[in-house]
């Protein structure tokens, strides 16, 4: 197996506030409103926080807190809360300027109130998966079209599910970077509202909405752990950063100097954002980014979540893909038994890798008494590749019937 490659970020500062701007991209303030609307939402309930003990005594670490988020909205990811919002947001804002109206409400939007304008608008968006299954459950729950952009080689299928929704789903040759690149032609050529989870600015409203949608979760962390110690460290995955950003900066923002030491996990083949803090800025590296944690494949960092994590994360840490495949059949096989796709596993992965090499525990302060966060970001959202990879279904899995 391809050993894990450790970036320590110079410019990590624990004693740095949560300044303003990082405020701009995602605070608590936006978040309490998030919360507000996705609460409101038919289905929502806070996905459970579950210890991992056995994993803990394995790795000699004091606890191992898993964010399960294979439940979510029946989507099976973390990704319901960011697409959907943002979908739901933009909708709102351009049914209000076509309306003449002061603003739209997403409880108005929910209950149909402007279906006929909404019917006619049509969001479009580039994903690996998870973040087209949002949006297009988005399209549908508010009501308006969808057209979802993926590489080719997305299997068969996630694009099933995608277009189960309602969706329609444009197969593009060559990575997802190609993809985003497809979409926002596509958008901007055909008057779509563009609901893209990575941008090249600060400025970009959508790609804020997403990242401020994805702090429902870490709220819901917050709260459950209220009266208890904080997390000394947090294993998160990143492919363009939305999802770590947004942990990163809500944590930050709520606990401060407590916050956890903040480790970021991607990908050997696509560690854009390892190689930015190498760089020192956002850089576009090359390649087919191929990799089993196709969720993960971003060959550039988006600049919103960039601006978080610059600062806020305190490492880098690049894993081989068989570290994944791994941590999904631990998982699997554990106390409680957990189902986590290929990069819904990356988190763990990171941290089974961190906690056994010797100088990479060092390094990341990692021992008896560490306390472990990370985000099981997605269950078995392809069913197919999860039996392969795994050697049995979800189903069984979470039933302990043996292999």
């Amino acid at each position: 197996m391809t050993a894990p490659e450790l970036f320590l970020n110079p410019r990590a500062d624990r004693g740095r506030g949560y300044g303003g701007a990082e405020r701009e991209i995602v605070n608590r303030v936006r978040a309490a409103a998030a919360r507000r609307t996705i609460a409101a939402w038919p289905g929502y309930a806070p996905t459970p926080l579950v210890a991992l003990p056995g994993l803990a005594a394995e790795l000699g670490l004091g606890a191992v807190l898993y964010k399960d988020e294979s439940g979510r909205f029946g989507i099976g990811s973390f990704k319901a809360l960011g697409g959907a919002y943002a979908v739901c947001r933009s909708l709102a804002r351009v049914i209000a300027r076509r309306k003449g109206l002061a603003e739209v409400g997403a409880d108005a939007l929910l209950a149909g109130d402007h279906r006929d304008l909404a019917a006619t608008i049509t969001v479009a968006t580039a994903t690996d998966g998870n973040h087209g299954r949002s949006v297009a459950w988005g399209a549908r729950t508010f009501g308006c079209r969808a057209a979802v952009y993926l590489p080719a080689s997305v299997s068969a299928e996630r694009q099933a599910v995608i277009a189960g929704f309602g969706a329609k789903v444009v197969a593009v040759d060559g990575t997802f970077d190609d993809a985003v690149a497809r979409a926002a032609e596509d958008a901007a050529a055909r008057g779509w509202l563009l609901i893209a989870d990575t941008a090249p600015e600060d400025e970009s409203e959508v790609p804020r909405d997403v990242m401020q949608g994805y702090t429902v979760m870490a709220e819901e962390i917050v709260e459950r752990l209220a009266g208890e110690p904080a997390p000394t460290h947090a294993f998160v995955q990143a492919g363009v950063g939305g999802l770590a950003a947004s942990v990163c900066g809500h944590l930050w923002e709520s606990w401060g100097a407590d916050r956890p030491s903040f480790v970021v996990v991607e990908p050997v083949a696509a560690a854009c954002c390892l190689a930015s803090a190498r760089a020192g800025r956002p850089v576009t590296i090359e390649g087919d980014l191929a990799t089993v944690m196709g969720g993960l494949a971003a060959g550039r960092p988006s600049r919103p979540a960039w601006r978080i994590l610059e600062h806020g994360a305190a490492a880098f840490l690049a894993i081989a893909d068989e570290a994944a495949l791994c941590a999904m059949v631990t998982l699997a096989v554990g106390d409680p038994p957990i189902v986590a796709g290929e990069f819904g596993a990356a988190g763990v992965a990171g941290l089974i890798a961190a906690a056994s090499e010797p100088q990479l525990r060092a390094a990341l302060g990692l021992d008896g008494e560490s306390r472990v966060l990370v985000i099981g970001s997605e269950g078995a959202t392809d069913p197919g590749l999860y039996r392969r990879y795994v050697g049995r279904d979800a189903e069984s899995v979470l039933a302990g019937t043996a292999p």
